[in-house]
């Protein structure tokens, strides 16, 4: 055995952990307590953020803010967010501020469907297996009914079972397709165990009916598994106004030349890939931003956002703008799956503040505000490139990043953030003008 390699390094505490870093990097002893000043000081609050992931020497940190302003439906709302991106939340609270003067955001829920899948393997007749195919789903549901009992006292539970025969992709290939409502849980766990029921039953089932030659009685379980694709649990967000209010203090003429540029920036996301996967990024800017603040799983709701941009066979942006009879409408329609009970959600100190301030929302208002910070996002960006472009607000946004990482004391950064005001940020820029001071 390689003598390098680490066995039971989960087990390891801490310090333990810590000490390999030490002696594999030969960094400082001081290590451990430099880790530590990132952590809680309350016991109980450290506890739960270890054990939220594996391996934890430390607390990674990132900003907790709030963009003020949305009117969602009517209802206002601050967002709380989480981001490195010092320009995705100025950008988002610019959104917010400039549409709640213009009637705000529209938004409606259009599913909340989820699925999941049984993939196996059978060597046997298809149309001998959809007459038998009654018969399986109602052993399926019965052997799994203590695991869907309390979702269905919520209003929830296995909405439909579907079967597949997809011989293109494997020979003697078959699916169970199903539909999960599952309420204001996200569901994965709930979706998976249930899956793995009837991998189960269906197994059973061909071993011990007699309805099944015993040349058929093998039945392959490849896999049971949630999808994160989830075009059934989708929503719909979208803004209007006048095309003579899009800016204010312009002329009407100046207003629909920003509205025609505005509406090519996006017939271009949609019609080329290289400019939709950046506009779509700068969708997922808000999303993620307001999903990682509530507890929710960015990555799996980014998959999905992606995969629904190519649901017509190519890639394409996510946003679309109308322009009729003066009136100007930008809007999205998004998949995307998401949870306000259990996980993280549940223990994560900030993710429960992150409810309250979003007024306690059900699974389905919250799959709303998710769309609404992606569109939110979505108009800055698309305003900003139309306009002005993107790096005079964005590098300004950065400059006390690149001060932090030049160490520019304190007293010396308002001079130096009022020097480039009208000027062009970057880092080699603000590094020759600390040497001119000097």
């Amino acid at each position: 055995m390689d003598d390098s390699i680490i066995q039971g390094f989960s087990k390891y505490t801490k310090q333990q952990r810590i000490d390999a870093l030490i002696q594999k990097y030969g960094f400082d002893l001081n290590l451990a307590q430099w880790l530590s000043s990132f952590e809680s000081s309350d016991e109980n609050t450290q506890k739960i953020i270890n054990d939220l992931s594996e391996n934890p020497v430390s607390n990674f940190h990132l900003p907790f803010s709030i963009s003020p302003n949305f009117v969602v439906n009517g209802k206002k709302l601050f967002f709380p967010l989480v981001s490195e991106e010092s320009s995705v939340v100025a950008a988002l609270g610019n959104a917010a501020g400039f549409w709640s003067r213009r009637g705000g955001f529209h938004a409606e829920v259009l599913g909340t469907e989820k699925k999941g899948q049984v993939h196996f393997r059978w060597n046997g007749n298809l149309e001998y297996l959809q007459s038998l195919f009654p018969e399986i789903e109602l052993k399926l549901r019965t052997e799994s009914a203590f695991l869907v009992a309390r979702m269905e006292e919520r209003g929830g539970g296995v909405s439909g079972i579907e079967l597949k025969s997809l011989p293109q992709i494997l020979p003697n290939y078959f699916q169970l397709d199903v539909s999960f409502e599952t309420c204001d849980a996200m569901g994965a766990n709930f979706i998976n165990s249930c899956l793995e029921q009837f991998g189960k039953s269906l197994q059973d089932y061909f071993l011990t009916s007699e309805k099944v030659s015993k040349g058929q009685r093998d039945c392959e379980i490849i896999m049971a598994i949630l999808s994160n694709y989830t075009p059934e649990s989708s929503v719909r967000v979208w803004v209007e106004c006048p095309v003579t209010e899009l800016l204010d203090g312009k002329t009407a003429a100046e207003c629909l030349q920003f509205a025609l540029k505005f509406e090519q920036a996006v017939r271009i996301s949609q019609a080329d890939v290289s400019r939709a996967v950046t506009h779509n990024k700068g969708i997922f800017n808000g999303i993620d931003a307001l999903a990682v603040a509530t507890g929710n799983d960015f990555r799996a709701i980014e998959a999905c956002g992606h995969a629904f941009a190519a649901r017509n066979g190519r890639y394409a942006g996510l946003t679309d703008v109308q322009i009729h009879d003066g009136n100007f409408r930008f809007s999205i329609e998004l998949a995307l799956a998401v949870g306000v009970v259990g996980g993280v959600t549940a223990v994560h100190p900030l993710a429960k503040l992150a409810m309250q301030i979003l007024d306690k929302p059900s699974a389905s208002e919250l799959m709303m505000y998710l769309a609404v910070a992606g569109l939110a996002s979505n108009f800055g960006a698309v305003k900003a490139l139309v306009s002005g472009g993107i790096q005079q607000g964005h590098m300004k946004m950065h400059l006390s990043n690149i001060l932090n990482q030049l160490n520019v004391p304190e007293e010396n950064r308002a001079d130096i953030q009022q020097h480039f005001q009208d000027k062009t940020v970057s880092f080699s820029a603000v590094e020759e003008y600390l040497k001119n001071l000097k």
